[in-house]
């Protein structure tokens, strides 16, 4: 099966974002990995620039622009760190963005996007489509569609991510047994399967997802994309998907190893876990495939497991409000 990138596409990525992202750090701490009784290792995307990994897709895609393109600025859909993302990369090359968001996305996500020179245009997410908005929006202004996970140049950058997590694992004398990847629109965690199939074959990629929006877990089991059931909620609100996108899927179906899940209560866990040893403050789709690695859903016992924090795009009080509601309910058992 051809895919739409392969490996030599995300290493030209990484040497075109050279200067422009983060090489962010992959943690490991020997306290943790004895309590695990394996090796945890974190890629802390939180330390990127916006604040998640994004950007890497974003900035690649929009690099390539004409100045024609540019100066009629890009259009897209996003929750919160895609756009922030596209802004941010809108603000470097000097163009100008419209990010269409959720009308229930965070407003701390709002007011950063917002900074970055962006302007807003919401939507209802259980009433009205996102892609009908973004079309609209294109065909009125002529803006360029930057999508957050469908396009190569976007898949490519996102790739950069995992590339870095693999070069840095060998770094560590880490051969890696798995990789989880919280899943939403499916780029990163397609990116990753390419990254990890090429260079590394011995390492499963597992799809990451909250409990309620496992599209992709049940579309990898169907052998075909399967939606969510509309008006379900989770905390997870930055991989709150409605289905596979189609370019992703096929590659996902092809290469990954399977999907897990976490419930909302035991991303809390994860959330809290990670503050309190790594001292890192996420958001709570970043952390699924923390979540189901402390839940015992994937072994750790004696491998070496890694997971992508994706982002830590949170309002200060919401996070301290869902550590607070993990204390206090004494979730974080952790199962090994």
């Amino acid at each position: 099966m051809a895919y739409p990138i392969d490996v030599a596409d995300v290493r030209a990525a990484a040497k075109g974002l050279d200067g422009i992202v983060i090489r962010t750090p992959v943690l490991e701490k020997p306290d943790v990995n004895g309590m695990l009784g394996g090796r945890l290792l974190l890629k802390a995307e939180t330390l990127q620039r916006t604040g998640a990994f994004k950007i890497r897709g974003a900035y690649w895609r929009m690099l390539h622009m004409s100045a024609a393109e540019r100066a009629r600025g890009v259009v897209t859909y996003s929750s919160g760190n895609h756009a922030l993302g596209v802004a941010r990369a809108a603000q470097i090359l000097g163009s100008t963005a419209v990010i269409v968001m959720p009308a229930d996305a965070p407003e701390a996500k709002k007011a950063a996007t917002r900074a970055l020179g962006a302007e807003i245009v919401t939507f209802d997410r259980d009433s009205e489509s996102s892609d009908a908005v973004v079309e609209h929006i294109e065909s009125e202004t002529g803006r360029l569609v930057v999508g957050p996970s469908t396009h190569p140049l976007v898949l490519a950058g996102a790739g950069t991510a995992a590339l870095e997590l693999l070069e840095q694992a060998q770094e560590l004398r880490a051969d890696l047994d798995t990789v989880l990847v919280p899943c939403g629109g499916g780029g990163l965690t397609a990116a990753t399967a390419v990254v990890m199939a090429d260079t590394s074959p011995g390492t499963q990629v597992f799809a990451a997802e909250p409990d309620l929006f496992d599209d992709t877990r049940r579309s990898l089991i169907a052998d075909k994309r399967v939606g969510n059931p509309a008006g379900r909620g989770t905390i997870c609100d930055a991989i709150m998907t409605p289905i596979p996108n189609a370019v992703t899927f096929p590659i996902n179906h092809a290469l990954l190893a399977g999907g897990v899940t976490a419930t909302d209560a035991e991303v809390r866990a994860a959330m809290r876990f990670a503050f309190e040893h790594f001292k890192l403050v996420t958001e709570p789709g970043a952390v699924v495939g923390l979540a189901a690695i402390l839940s015992g859903r994937v072994p750790i016992k004696g491998r070496a497991v890694a997971t992508v924090i994706t982002g830590g795009n949170i309002d200060p009080a919401r996070f301290s409000d869902l550590l607070g509601a993990a204390a206090l309910t004494h979730e974080g058992t952790i199962q090994k």
